[in-house]
């Protein structure tokens, strides 16, 4: 009965802690058709202190979506645009030096935002890729011999282009292991293009998004997450599916064995864990069921399973093995 009562309290608290988003879908709503998907999935990542990377072709609002989430959560929003000739100093900054004080001094670069939008990623050379691997996993930087905090939130939204590869540079395991999840952003459906093409018709400027939301409310809803209920079964599924990537053979997925060349790492456990809390969150419960890690389970791990190349020869994709899993792996 204790635990019931402290659950009941816990789901009004989120009821009431989960109003902000409610404003900043109404906020999205008004510039970007469509798309719930991917918007749910940054509403995740920004629960639970994740990055996301946004693969899609151009044109799909993926800038959109990302500028128009930042000004209605009221965040300080970068737009950086990946290019060859990319130096690491772009990102971070530099030192300056200053002939009156006959010193250096920290320039800081556009990392220092909450959200940072990193268009087409994977076309930056290595040096520019490690630089944002640290800002992405340790939320720092460092400029000459000093080390800077980056602000809180801290989100990187990355996007790339699947069809066109001339000039591209593929992204690093190690860095694709650090995104919380990788969405693939999709066309609209006609009627939500009608939509897009009648809004896009008027020629007058968009009126300003008036934010009600604060830093604060972020952090309480952060907070509750860490709060939430997970019962030791659905802990012990995750680990499961996530396990079965790498000895599926173990799982009784013999047939997987000849065509996984590495399963996902054990970031892909706790990422599972903190998004399905965080879509818990969002359907206003306290606790975390099979559906929620099933709903969020191929984007979490469809950049973390590599096929190999027998695999890919006959077409095979990495969903094609999570949905093998979800299928099989016996659910609590």
């Amino acid at each position: 009965m204790k635990h019931d009562a402290g659950l009941q309290a816990l789901t009004e608290e989120i009821a009431e802690a989960s109003v902000f988003l409610d404003h900043t879908s109404e906020a999205l709503s008004e510039r970007v058709v469509g798309q719930r998907l991917v918007l749910e999935r940054v509403f995740i990542s920004l629960l639970a202190n994740g990055h996301i990377l946004l693969e899609g072709v151009p044109g799909l609002a993926k800038t959109l979506i990302v500028n128009t989430f930042a000004s209605a959560l009221n965040l300080a929003f970068q737009r950086i645009q990946f290019t060859p000739d990319m130096l690491p100093a772009d990102l971070v900054g530099t030192m300056v030096y200053n002939p009156k004080e006959m010193e250096f001094h920290p320039r800081k670069g556009p990392l220092f935002s909450n959200v940072i939008l990193a268009d087409e990623i994977n076309r930056s050379p290595a040096k520019v890729q490690s630089a944002l691997l640290e800002a992405m996993q340790e939320r720092q930087v460092t400029i000459g011999q000093e080390t800077f905090a980056l602000p809180d939130p801290f989100m990187v939204l990355a996007t790339q282009n699947p069809v066109e590869h001339e000039g591209t540079y593929t992204l690093p395991e190690a860095q694709l292991d650090r995104f919380m999840m990788k969405v693939i952003v999709d066309y609209p459906s006609y009627d939500e293009e009608l939509e897009i093409m009648r809004r896009s018709a008027i020629t007058a400027a968009p009126p300003a998004i008036a934010s009600m939301v604060a830093k604060s409310d972020i952090g309480r809803a952060r907070t509750l997450l860490d709060r939430m209920y997970v019962d030791p079964r659905v802990q012990r599924y995750i680990v499961d599916l996530v396990t079965a990537t790498r000895r599926p053979a173990e799982a009784g997925l013999d047939s997987l064995v000849e065509m996984i060349e590495y399963g996902a790492s054990p970031r892909a456990s706790i990422f599972l864990l903190l998004a399905a809390k965080a879509h818990a969150f969002l359907q206003r419960r306290a606790y975390i069921t099979p559906e929620d890690v099933k709903a969020i389970a191929f984007d979490v791990m469809r950049h973390r399973v590599r096929p190999t190349y027998e695999a890919e020869a006959d077409d095979i994709r990495p969903e094609d093995f999570i949905r093998r899993i979800l299928e099989h792996v016996q659910v609590p």
